[in-house]
Formats: structure tokens, sequence, C-alpha cells
């Protein structure tokens, strides 16, 4: 490590307080994606008629908004830089945020009714079109949403890229992605809260606030690691140590920082590889996200406002956010043990995570089981769910890395959007097949391996999820079994 410092003295660790940046947006991030699932069933859904199916359309229709916007939001962040292409992420999706808010006075206004008493009353036709209204708006509110926080990971991993060497970046990539989870953790602990005692529309506003409030010490706190005064020379070289192994035909590439156009990133397997597994699994994710506090009303009658509730989502995510940062970990391991090259070390450890999820199958079962626990029994489901959601977030911030392994900087930003939506578009069939699935199991009460009604929707969906990871890694090893960089010519 001698060579890493310098007559400036010791290395600076400026990076970290980056990533903390890139922690404190993802989490902020996952906060303003919660308010809607954690708010709608006991608040929500009685004042505007809603039911699964009209829930299942708004997340459908955000998901895929955010997976059209993904594919243009990393060309953004790529062509406005890191610095001014964030800015413009989280204030937009911040604006969408707090904007969910004014979507009761609008269906008050076009009803010509004067309150949510009067709304959640209604009876009739004149309900259908308070149900109706109310989703477009906001379904308009969540678009906006979409196409704020589809710049996130691109920004987020262009970043990384930027401020770690390779070796570093899944576990970087890890430390900030774990924001997602800490935003869930925290969104029962203060969403239910806020909705309960100011009202619902509060919770969105307040949350959605957070977002401009970040973007005040961004533009204090980021440049590019050689124009920033916080990283000093032994810093930068420790950064782009990668350098040092590079070939004098990728050296060169560096140097010059030829771009990739847009549509021929369509043209490597890599991208495909990328693609396809951020299809497989991100609806899995998106799925739990904004499914669980349902999941529990449905299934054991626990609400996100009562303590068991809120002790139970709280659970959830505290194991995801712990579990997972370590999943960042075990490449550099491999790396350090075996020498191995980053790409294989990220596949052998995304293979190991893409297991775990199978134990969903008996979050169901298990659940029924132990049924005379009575709602206690919602413990055993929520921790098998919480350790395949720990997986989930080990295997993303590997994925998310294998872009930096293969791809040059210039085009890392893009590549994160083109798999976005891809993750997007799998989320997309998830949320609409979900909430069409839980309506008609409820309404012809069908039966699956022993469930009947809604349970029964929801144990086909577990078992989706639980077979997705294994499915995604397999095309994806079969896509690019061996480190292949990407060379632009």
């Amino acid at each position: 490590m001698s060579n890493i410092k310098n007559a400036q003295g010791k290395m600076t660790n400026y990076r970290w307080t980056i990533c903390a940046m890139l922690f404190f947006a993802t989490t902020i991030n996952y906060l303003d994606r919660q308010v809607l699932s954690l708010t709608w069933d006991e608040f929500i859904k009685p004042e505007f008629h809603w039911n699964e199916e009209h829930f299942g359309n708004i997340n459908a229709i955000f998901s895929i908004v955010y997976a059209i916007c993904m594919l243009f939001a990393g060309r953004f962040i790529d062509w406005m830089g890191s610095k001014k292409g964030f800015l413009w992420a989280i204030g937009v999706w911040s604006a969408g945020a707090c904007m969910h808010a004014l979507c009761g006075i609008v269906t008050e206004q076009y009803v010509g009714l004067g309150s949510a008493a009067e709304l959640a009353q209604a009876t009739g036709q004149v309900a259908v079109v308070i149900s109706t209204v109310s989703m477009y708006c906001f379904i308009a509110a969540r678009c906006i949403l979409a196409l704020g926080e589809a710049g996130n990971f691109p920004a987020a991993i262009k970043v990384t890229a930027e401020y770690f060497p390779k070796k570093d970046r899944a576990f970087a990539t890890s430390i900030f992605n774990s924001g997602a989870s800490i935003g869930a953790l925290a969104a029962p602990l203060t969403i239910p809260i806020l909705a309960k005692h100011f009202g619902w529309e509060m919770a969105f506003i307040v949350i959605g606030a957070l977002g401009f409030i970040w973007m005040g010490f961004w533009v204090f706190l980021y440049d590019a690691p050689r124009k920033s005064k916080f990283v000093n020379e032994a810093e930068i070289e420790y950064i782009e140590q990668d350098k040092n192994d590079l070939t004098a035909e990728e050296v060169i590439q560096e140097k010059e920082e030829k771009k990739i156009p847009f549509w021929k990133c369509f043209s490597y397997k890599q991208t495909w590889a990328f693609a396809f597994g951020k299809f497989m699994t991100d609806g899995v994710w998106w799925f739990f996200l904004f499914w669980t506090p349902t999941y529990l009303n449905t299934q054991f009658n626990i609400k996100t406002t009562e303590g068991l509730g809120m002790a139970l989502i709280f659970t959830l995510y505290a194991i995801v956010t712990v579990l997972s940062i370590y999943g960042g970990k075990l490449p550099t391991i491999f790396i350090q043990r075996s020498g191995s090259n980053p790409y294989a070390a990220r596949m052998k450890a995304m293979l190991i995570f893409a297991f775990f999820p199978l134990l969903v199958l008996f979050a169901q079962p298990l659940g029924m089981y132990f049924a005379d626990w009575g709602k206690h029994a919602a413990w055993i489901p929520v921790i098998l769910i919480a350790i395949g959601c720990s997986a989930h977030q080990a295997w993303s911030a590997n994925i998310f890395s294998t872009i930096g392994d293969m791809f040059p900087k210039s085009a890392i930003a893009s590549i994160t959007g083109i798999g976005g939506m891809a993750g997007g578009i799998g989320s997309m069939i998830m949320q609409k097949g979900a909430g069409n699935l839980f309506v008609y199991a409820d309404e012809a009460q069908m039966t699956f391996m022993g469930f009947q009604g809604k349970p029964a929707g929801y144990f086909i969906i577990f078992c989706i999820c639980a077979v997705a990871y294994l499915i995604g890694w397999t095309v994806m090893k079969s896509l690019v079994p061996k480190y292949k960089p990407v060379i632009v010519e």
C-alpha cells in the first residue's frame, strides 16, 4: 500500500462520503416509493373505493413508465454528467412524490363532493367514478415519480464507477443499495404514523420533501474525483488502480473516452445478460415491497398501524439491511482467496444468492401450519421473505457491478438504464398479474396446493418469486460464460 501514499500524507477517504450520499439518495428513493403501499389499504382504499385491481394497475403503470424512462435515463445521465443528472432526477421524483397529496382534492373537484368523508360515503355509480378518477390521478403522480426515480440507479452506478476501483465496487454498491432496505425499514415506523395523525396526504408531502434537502448537500459535496477539493492524489491513485491492469488497447480507449452509440449497446451479449437478470428478479423485489403490507392484512388481519404490523415490516427490512451488505463483500473475498477476476467472483456469489429465495416456497405452508399461533404465525413467512429479499439485494449489488467490469465508464449509465428498463417490464408484468390474480382468486374462490381465495393467489406468486433467480443466473451464464470486457472500436 506504500504506493498509495505520497507527499500529501495519508490517503483521503472521500469516496465513502460520496457513497454515503448515494446511500441517502437511495433511502429517500425507496421511502417515496413506499408511501402508497403503506397507506392505500388502510387509508386510501376506503376513501376512493379501491380494490387490489386498482392498486395493481397503479403499480403496473408505475413499473412500465419506470422501465421506459430507465431506457433513456442512463443516456441522460451520461449526457448531463453525474452531478447535474442526479439533481434533475431527485428533483423530479420529489415533486412527483408530493403531488400524490393533490389526488384527493382533484377527485373531490371532479365529482363535486366537498370532503374525504363524502367520498368514502358515496355509493353506486358515484363510487365507481370516484375509484376511476382517483386511480388516474394517482397514476399521473406515479408517472412523474417514475420519471425521476429512473435516474437514481444509473447515476449512482456511474458515480460508483468514478469513485471506486473494480474490486471495491460491489461492496460500495451493496452499501448504497442497502439504502433501499433502510428506506423500507424506516417507512413502517414513520409513514403510517404520519398518515394516522396528520392524514395520508401529509405523509406524501413530508417524505417527498426529503429529496429537496438532499439536493442542497449534493450541490456542495460532489465533483468528479480529479476536480474535487476533498480528494488528494493518493486517493486518486487508489481509485484509478485498475489502469495498471489494462491492455494497451484498453488504455487508449480509457484516455480517448470513446462512447458507445446507444443502439449499439443492444448488440452486446453482455447487455442482454444484464437485462435478462434484471427482468427476472426486479419484479420479485418490487412485489414484496408493494404487497407485503397487504399480504399481512389479507392473510393474518394485521394492519401497518398496529404495533405488530410495524414490528413485522421493520424486522423484515432490518434482516434485509444487515444480510445484504455482506452480500457485496463476498466477491471481494473470492477475489482475495482465489485470485479470480471480478466477473467470475460475482457470478459465483450470485449463484449462491440465487438459492436462498427458494425458502419463500415455505412461507405460506408454514404460516398455515402454525395458524394456531394466531397473528403471531405471521413471523414465519415474514422471516422467510426477509431472507429472500436479502438475497435479492445481495444479487442486485453484484449484478449492477458486472456493468463496470465489462463496459467503459462512458457507457455505464446507459447500460444500467437498459437493464433497469428490463427490470421495470418484469415488475409491470408481476404487478398487473398479481392484482388481477388476487381479485380473481377471491371472487372465484380459486384453490391451489391447499390454499383457497387470495391466499392461493399469493402462494402462486411466491412460487414464481422463489425460482426467478436461478432462471436469471442460468441465462446470464449462458450468454456470458466468462469475463469478456467490451472494447469500443
